[in-house]
């Protein structure tokens, strides 16, 4: 049995979606497919929500038509009976139109699982519709009834034993020889609807893999596969065919947009290999990820993140901010749910790297109840894996360095532009 991811990209027009039949249709072994929202519907969710939050429902509403307008032009190009596609998501759409008028807006993270995650149902949807109307036969699974998780809304984490429960129940195969399911999106135990962080999607087809045993993972993207650099930032980039677990753990930790940081731990655990497939020439190899490999990384790996922080805190009392300071100061970040990727520390402050998201002014003002806070926005990091002068003097060029950490084959810089 194997595990297809197909990304937003793969499933933003009626062109990737007949490809996606393409490619499941030459695939012989059991499948479990993994699909996530189309296109940038879950950026257009996020309006819908904001509208919702503030009570300006009419907003709301008319946000969700041209959502529900982009789904239904893509049915309407797939489908000769048109009846079957606006059926198969019709209902979808008058559920969040009702929750929408009559929700109310209190909890930001609660409302964004039960709202945005509609975005990967009614995707599933379609594309499962479409399966089985070009004879691709397959049956229609609900992730909010499979996948168990707790209840930390917007980054819920798997349980994964009682998920398997559910998993192996759903995916008889016996049954179909092919599923379709949702990434990005669960349920706690209460069935309240919860999803699993950005780009999420990745890490429920790592998780399926894994409680599905599954032979390997192959996650289709837009991209010749794994690449030493963002092309869309970076000259000249290079295939990288073979990375290890750790490698790619490395490289999601440093804003690898490619990996989902959450993705490599349930394949490790039961050494499945990962495969990142490009989805526009479904026979080409691509990269894959596994425990060993056969040639170490000879290129520079190129890492850019942006829209980062540095907030730097230095104790009122002038103590040593290495003793209960640094304690109470992660704390807070975990509280805010900032994720540190750098950190630097002298005797009186510590400066740690921070992404700049909704939760960054909340944690600053906790901070400031015990520390002296200063701060830096509009940064970026970028990271070198393989690093010479040569590659930081043509990256860093016309840039201010804020702080930088070498180590003996990696380089890491968080800087501005001049």
């Amino acid at each position: 049995m194997k595990v297809y991811k197909f990304g937003g990209a793969s499933v933003r027009s009626a062109e990737g979606i007949r490809n996606i039949v393409n490619i499941v249709s030459k695939e012989n072994d059991n499948l479990f497919i993994v699909i996530s929202a189309m296109g940038k519907t879950t950026n257009a969710m996020e309006v819908v929500l904001d509208f919702f939050m503030k009570a300006e429902h009419e907003s709301a509403l008319q946000k969700l038509l041209e959502v529900e307008s982009f789904h239904y032009d893509i049915v309407d190009q797939l489908f000769d009976n048109k009846t079957i596609g606006i059926e198969t998501v019709k209902p979808l759409f008058d559920e969040l139109r009702m929750i929408i008028r009559e929700g109310v807006g209190d909890d930001y993270d609660c409302w964004y699982d039960r709202l945005v995650s509609y975005g990967e149902l009614i995707s599933t949807r379609i594309v499962s519709a479409f399966l089985n109307e070009s004879a691709v036969n397959n049956l229609w699974l609900d992730m909010r009834g499979l996948l168990v998780t707790d209840s930390n809304f917007r980054e819920a984490n798997v349980r994964m034993e009682e998920s398997q429960i559910q998993l192996q129940k759903a995916a008889d195969f016996s049954k179909s020889r092919i599923y379709i399911s949702q990434g990005f999106i669960g349920a706690n135990i209460k069935g309240d609807p919860t999803t699993l962080g950005r780009e999420g999607s990745d890490y429920s087809a790592a998780v399926v893999g894994n409680l599905l045993d599954a032979e390997s993972v192959s996650i289709w993207k837009d991209v010749p596969g794994i690449l030493n650099a963002d092309p869309r930032i970076f000259e000249n980039t290079v295939l990288i065919p073979e990375l290890t677990y750790l490698d790619a753990v490395e490289l999601a930790f440093s804003g690898a947009q490619i990996i989902h940081p959450k993705t490599i731990k349930p394949l490790e655990n039961k050494h499945i290999p990962l495969y990142v497939r490009p989805f526009g020439s479904p026979t080409e190899t691509g990269s894959v990820i596994k425990a060993t490999i056969d040639k170490p990384i000879d290129v520079p790996i190129l890492i850019l993140r942006k829209n980062q922080v540095l907030i730097t805190i230095r104790p009122r009392d002038f103590s040593f901010v290495l003793e209960e300071s640094l304690s109470k100061a992660f704390t807070v970040l975990n509280k805010h749910r900032l994720k540190v990727s750098l950190i630097q520390s002298s005797a009186i402050s510590i400066s740690v790297c921070v992404d700049n998201t909704r939760y960054l002014s909340g944690a600053l003002d906790e901070l400031g109840n015990e520390f002296k806070v200063s701060y830096n926005d509009g940064l970026e990091l970028l990271t070198i894996r393989g690093l010479n002068d040569e590659i930081v003097k043509k990256t860093t060029l016309g840039r201010n360095i804020l702080l930088k950490q070498r180590t003996r084959r990696s380089g890491r810089f968080l800087m501005k532009e001049i």
